[in-house]
């Protein structure tokens, strides 16, 4: 259920609920159907371990989803996305388990626009930055 939240009631340094999910084969599978991703080291341990890698990894762009999940259960359905940008800096591994990462860093009114700036990240298990990024969301 998506919790609406106005910009009255945000604070700069509040840090947003987590999205967490445990990646396995299962996951990426759907995610591939759904986006026509059948992408070698993204389904194949020996594919990607011809690559370098140390068997299949996720998709960069299931982490990018990861974070939208966790913006939009935040912000609810009257806000709006603005912008997203993340960098892909780690792999993911199957069985590894990623939780979103997001902290208020601005509130700033803007062409009529009440917009909050979140620094954001996908974490592993280990607590390493795999996809830090910015985002801005229009709040009412």
């Amino acid at each position: 259920m998506a919790i609406n939240v106005s910009f009255d009631s945000v604070e700069v340094g509040q840090v947003l609920p987590e999205f967490t999910r445990k990646t396995d084969f299962d996951n990426w599978n759907r995610f591939a159907a759904v986006n026509d991703e059948f992408i070698s080291v993204h389904m194949d341990d020996e594919m990607a371990k011809l690559m370098g890698q140390p068997g299949a990894i996720g998709m960069g762009n299931l982490r990018w989803t990861y974070l939208l999940n966790a913006l939009r259960e935040w912000a609810g359905d009257e806000a709006d996305i603005v912008s997203m940008t993340v960098q892909f800096r780690g792999t993911n591994l199957k069985n590894d388990v990623l939780r979103t990462k997001a902290v208020v860093t601005e509130k700033k009114s803007e062409n009529g626009r009440n917009l909050v700036v979140l620094d954001i990240d996908v974490l592993n298990q280990n607590d390493e930055a795999t996809t830090p990024g910015t985002a801005t969301i229009a709040l009412p």
